[in-house]
């Protein structure tokens, strides 16, 4: 125990010694090419109740590109137009399913 102390006072000792901190540096601008932020990029989800169902509906720039039908009853599913022509095809966007716990809490 004796030679315990002094071995952790030697150990402390760079901390004490250091008592001019440095600031940390700045934060480096991107790199030249990189765009800034365009809201126009971002979706617009509009949101539509009604009493059998629920639609969020996807839009770029103001074309809609994608709903989500959430029905009262029964999962939700997707309706995407990949070509742009206002023809909605069902997608197979998969839902995260609930995977149950598969514990063995007794065998023979």
């Amino acid at each position: 125990m004796r030679r315990l102390i002094p071995l952790m006072l030697l150990a402390a000792l760079p901390v004490w010694a250091q008592n001019d901190l440095q600031p940390l540096p700045a934060v480096p601008p991107p790199p030249p090419g990189m765009e800034a932020f365009d809201a126009a990029l971002e979706p617009q989800v509009t949101i539509v109740k009604a009493e059998s169902e629920t639609r969020e509906e996807f839009r770029i720039k103001g074309k809609l590109y994608m709903i989500k039908v959430t029905p009262a009853v029964g999962p939700s599913y997707y309706l995407v137009d990949h070509q742009g022509d206002g023809n909605f095809i069902e997608a197979n966007i998969p839902n995260p399913t609930t995977k149950p716990p598969m514990w063995i809490l007794h065998s023979w």
